[in-house]
C-alpha cells in the first residue's frame, strides 16, 4: 500500500494527464488556441499549428494519466515509482523548454508556466523517494 500523501500526489499527476492528454488529443486546434483554459493561451503564442504534434502530446500526457489511474488502483510503490520515473523523465525537458522560452508570455503566464511545469516535476520527483518501510526492506 501506498501513502495519502503518495496517493494525493499521484492524483494531481493523473488528473494533470487526463485534462491535458483529453484536450489535445480529442480537440487539438481548440487546445492550441485555449491551453490551459481561464482565458489564457500558452501554446497558441509559441509556433503554428501543428496537428499531429499536439495529438502525439495528448497521447503522451494520456498515457500517463492512465498509468495513473492504475497506480490508483494497484497502489503499490514499484507501480508508483515507474509512473513517477516516467512523469519525471518527460517532465525535465518540458520544463526546461518552457522556462528558455518564457519571452512569448506577461507576467502571470510565466509564473504559472514555472510553477504548474516545475510543480508536476517536483511530485514527480518525489514519488521516487521510496517510503520508510519500503527502504528498510531493501537494507536487509
Amino acid at each position: 500500500m501506498i501513502s495519502k500523501i503518495r496517493i494525493a500526489g499521484l492524483a494531481i499527476l493523473t488528473l494533470t494527464g487526463l485534462y491535458v492528454g483529453g484536450w489535445a488529443t480529442f480537440a487539438p486546434r481548440s487546445f492550441y488556441d485555449a491551453f490551459p483554459g481561464f482565458h489564457r493561451i500558452w501554446v497558441g503564442v509559441d509556433g503554428p499549428f501543428n496537428e499531429h504534434l499536439v495529438r502525439d502530446v495528448g497521447g503522451l500526457y494520456l498515457a500517463l494519466g492512465v498509468a495513473g489511474v492504475l497506480v490508483l488502483v494497484w497502489r503499490t510503490y514499484p507501480v508508483s515509482a515507474v509512473v513517477a520515473a516516467a512523469w519525471a523523465t518527460f517532465s525535465i525537458p518540458h520544463f526546461w523548454y518552457h522556462v528558455n522560452h518564457l519571452h512569448v508570455y506577461g507576467t502571470f503566464d510565466k509564473v504559472a508556466n514555472v510553477v504548474a511545469l516545475g510543480g508536476t516535476l517536483l511530485i514527480a520527483l518525489a514519488l521516487l523517494i521510496p517510503p520508510r518501510h519500503h527502504r528498510d526492506t531493501a537494507a536487509r
